[in-house]
């Protein structure tokens, strides 16, 4: 089996399990009277008595000399619904890139399975050589088993 495939799917199913464990979203900003209102990216704030915190789970992140206000913002804006429609998507795309992969081979009279070509069976394609693939992989360059021949 093609390593660069397996070890992507590897890493999309860890951060799906992260995603899965944190607090449900989506997260918002709320005040210290429980006022809430949206994360945004600019502009300044109060920070005495501000914190970020899921619906319902009162866990404070931010608050005086805690968490700096852009990474409160960072956090609320990356949720763990979101992290999931992202990882969702990009699941997606490897299967289309895949796809279209055996179908350029297909017509070329080579490979025209991209299962075929997900394993590393298909000898005119093989993943490490899909640009793409090490695109979506480039991400989770700082984890274990990332190759760095697999850098576009």
């Amino acid at each position: 089996m093609d390593d660069l495939v397996q070890w992507l799917r590897a890493q999309l199913d860890e951060d799906e399990r992260i995603a899965r464990e944190a607090t449900p979203g989506p997260w918002e900003w709320l005040t210290e009277t429980g006022e809430s209102w949206q994360p945004r990216l600019g502009g300044w704030l109060d920070y005495s008595g501000e914190y970020l915190a899921a619906p319902g789970d009162g866990a404070t992140l931010f608050g005086p000399g805690m968490t700096p206000h852009a990474d409160a913002v960072f956090i609320a804006a990356h949720d763990p619904a979101r992290v999931l429609r992202e990882i969702e998507a990009k699941r997606q795309l490897l299967t289309e890139i895949l796809r279209y992969e055996a179908k350029i081979d297909g017509e070329w009279g080579c490979c025209h399975d991209p299962d075929e070509i997900a394993t590393g069976q298909c000898a005119e394609t093989q993943p490490q050589d899909i640009t793409a693939l090490r695109l979506l992989a480039l991400p989770f360059a700082d984890r274990p088993g990332y190759q760095e021949s697999w850098r576009p």
